[in-house]
């Protein structure tokens, strides 16, 4: 049986589609329905905005569905997009007291908030949950390690193929004939943006691969990796 299995029917952890992945999965039953009693759900649909930059940093929110987009307004106003998150990741961690950057939806969204004050009382209280913060934070902080790099040293369609890879490890699903399908809900815009290029270079860069058959477009928001290992080889540098 598992965990969520065992909340009470009433429960809204019973039927969260993320409980596999989402950090609270460290908690037992009875601390989790401790945990989720603290707080509740937040819908926003796309644009809404979760916290601007400088907002108090006085919530935490664990992402269960959609999308959302993590941003700086930078001192000469333009904006640089530093993060996609997807179901099962958690937003507003912050050692300051207020957001370094801006959480906008990219559509419809759903959240579980936790006022932050109780969320560090049940990390001072549960070694599980602070050993799985301590784990999220190094996994967060060696992408940003790799996204220097990225942005650094590697060209245009290295660091488009990387990007792929990245949503195809992180939300890609299979489908009916066993398609290998990756959902890009974010604009081209916003991808350019991320990944420090024009709007027109990821346009063609995306053409090109279309080109190679490495990947397939369904929609503007929805490809398909027909070849991972090119993909993969492409964003090491490896590609021929």
């Amino acid at each position: 049986m598992t965990k969520r299995a065992m909340l009470s029917k009433d429960h809204p952890c019973r039927s969260c589609d993320v409980s596999a992945e989402a950090l609270c999965r460290a908690l037992d039953v009875e601390t989790l329905a401790d945990f989720r009693n603290q707080g509740g759900r937040l819908h926003l649909t796309a644009g809404q905005t979760l916290f601007h930059q400088g907002d108090p940093a006085d919530c935490v929110f664990s992402l269960t569905s959609g999308v959302i987009k993590l941003y700086a307004i930078l001192s000469d106003g333009r904006r640089q997009i530093v993060a996609f998150l997807f179901p099962g990741d958690f937003v507003g961690f912050e050692a300051r007291q207020c957001h370094g950057f801006a959480a906008e939806a990219i559509g419809d969204t759903t959240l579980c908030r936790v006022l932050k004050r109780r969320f560090e009382w049940f990390v001072d209280h549960y070694p599980a949950l602070a050993e799985a913060r301590y784990r999220r934070a190094a996994a967060e902080l060696a992408i940003a390690q790799e996204r220097m790099v990225t942005l650094g040293r590697q060209t245009a369609a290295e660091r488009l193929a990387g990007f792929l890879s990245d949503i195809q490890r992180r939300a890609g699903f299979r489908g009916r004939d066993g398609a290998n399908l990756v959902p890009l809900p974010m604009s081209r815009g916003d991808i350019a943006d991320y990944l420090g290029l024009t709007k027109e270079t990821v346009s063609r860069e995306l053409t090109n691969l279309r080109k190679a058959r490495v990947i397939r477009s369904h929609s503007l928001t929805l490809i398909e990796i027909l070849d991972p290992r090119g993909i993969g080889a492409l964003a090491c540098g490896l590609a021929a």
